[in-house]
């Protein structure tokens, strides 16, 4: 080997190395916008940290809804409708008792306490008016990897814990993070 093609091998490993410390460097300073279309709630709580008491209301990815009126949302979360535009069958999915979340939603979107609550499903199953009460999970990340794997599913999530699993339906027009969105936990 002449010392002419040590010297070239040489520069292009120096042009590598260079090259490599430029995309770190990038990666390390863009990398939250980098992500895909809800990489603002990966990268949310160090921008926003009010997001941690927003509840997001979130659907399976193939879901065509991208809006729902309040009214229509309390229906389906009352099993009063129990089915997508796209045919699918909804499922509801709500936290363990006792969580902050599934409180807020029995306020916020029930209008009932714990146990009004249980009375009504028991009611509308008994009647035949729904075919099943909601699904219970005990965490996030449960909810999560239900709405992901079931079509037709529908739950809710602290805005700061969404990740692309799932996607995020506006209510009424608003979405978590706009000043006018309504799903606001009490934060003690």
């Amino acid at each position: 080997m002449e010392v002419n093609d040590r010297f070239l091998m040489g520069q292009g490993m120096r042009n590598k190395l260079i090259f490599s410390v430029v995309l770190v460097v990038l990666l390390c300073t863009m990398g939250p916008e980098l992500g895909s279309v809800q990489s603002f709630a990966r990268s949310a709580p160090r921008r926003n940290t009010s997001l941690q008491s927003q509840l997001a209301i979130i659907v399976n990815r193939s879901n065509p809804i991208e809006n729902i009126a309040y009214m229509e949302l309390q229906k389906v979360f009352l099993g009063e409708r129990d089915h997508w535009t796209n045919g699918r069958r909804v499922t509801t999915v709500m936290r363990e008792r006792g969580s902050p979340e599934r409180e807020f939603v029995l306020n916020a979107l029930y209008g009932m306490a714990e146990r009004d609550f249980e009375r009504h499903w028991l009611q509308v199953q008994f009647s035949g008016e729904a075919q099943s009460p909601p699904k219970i999970l005990s965490s996030a990340e449960g909810m999560k990897r239900f709405v992901f794997n079931v079509s037709g599913a529908i739950g809710y999530l602290r805005a700061d814990e969404l990740d692309d699993s799932v996607k995020v339906i506006r209510v009424d027009g608003h979405a978590p993070g706009e000043a006018s969105y309504r799903f606001r936990l009490q934060t003690r």
